[in-house]
């Protein structure tokens, strides 16, 4: 990236309201988010959220795409990804001091508890409830991923209960409801928390949510799908949006476990996850 091009995209993330726009776009990147939830999501009005949008559009920085009658904004990797290569090899001269830390994946295998050592992956499913799309999620993998795989679930606003249309789903799939709880996402940030493989957001509340780094680099992806408990009708009806949604989510974790873990780097990974998490609900 050259000099101008840095320092432009620099100043205007020097802005903290700028910032916090940028930083919540990456955390649904490579999807993009309509404006009324960025502003719902940090609390901005809508005409600050404009000039913000206007300013980081410009930078080359985010890029937007218009959907029918919705704009859609969303990180520009390419644009991001050389200006970190910048601070990284102009401004910090490639040194190894500085980035050994940030390549390294620092994932401890003491870090693990016995039961959890026989599995090659450990997977945390969020949401903001975790009382159906996430267990929705941890149920599957638990049960689809052939033995690879140690499934978790969490939620930001986690609720005292799971979901009655929820564990009815689940029954009638032939899943073990015996051990879903739900649990708040600060059981798995402690000091002896398991590190983390993959990390996954299945709700858009739950992305747009801070969160600290997680430690250990997980490949990180965003899967948004709508909150079947916010379906309305009858008992039929609402059982049927929470069949979509087990439906949707039961197709992406089939793709994820079929992955040739092997021979992908974290690159092609990210990537193939990224993809994974634009496949369409609509589609179920």
């Amino acid at each position: 990236m050259e000099h101008s091009r840095a320092a432009h995209a620099f100043s205007t993330l020097g802005h903290p309201g700028r910032l916090a726009v940028f930083r919540l776009l990456m955390r649904f990147a490579p999807q993009g988010v309509r404006p009324t939830e960025i502003a719902a999501a940090l609390g901005l009005k809508q005409n600050t959220l404009s000039h913000h949008l206007a300013d980081l559009t410009a930078s080359g920085l985010v890029g937007v795409d218009r959907r029918g009658r919705s704009l859609y904004y969303a990180v520009d990797l390419d644009a991001t990804e050389g200006l970190i290569g910048y601070l990284a090899l102009d401004i910090g001269r490639a040194r190894p001091d500085l980035l050994a830390p940030l390549l390294t994946v620092q994932k401890d295998p003491a870090r693990m508890t016995a039961p959890h050592r026989d599995t090659d992956f450990d997977v945390l499913f969020i949401c903001s409830g975790n009382s159906a799309r996430s267990i929705f999620a941890e149920a599957l993998l638990r049960d689809l991923g052939q033995g690879k795989f140690q499934a978790f679930s969490a939620g930001t606003r986690p609720n005292t209960a799971l979901n009655p249309f929820a564990l009815e789903i689940l029954q009638r799939n032939g899943h073990d409801i015996s051990g879903l709880r739900a649990k708040h996402i600060a059981e798995f940030q402690q000091p002896d928390s398991i590190a983390m493989d993959f990390v996954f957001t299945v709700c858009d509340t739950a992305a747009a949510e801070e969160c600290p780094p997680w430690p250990g680099q997980p490949i990180t992806g965003h899967w948004g799908l709508p909150d079947p408990v916010k379906a309305t009708g009858t008992d039929a009806e609402r059982v049927l949006a929470f069949a979509q949604t087990y439906a949707a989510l039961r197709r992406r974790i089939m793709a994820f476990v079929e992955l040739p873990f092997e021979s992908l780097n974290r690159m092609s990974l990210q990537s193939r996850v990224d993809a994974i998490g634009a496949d369409s609900p609509e589609k179920a």
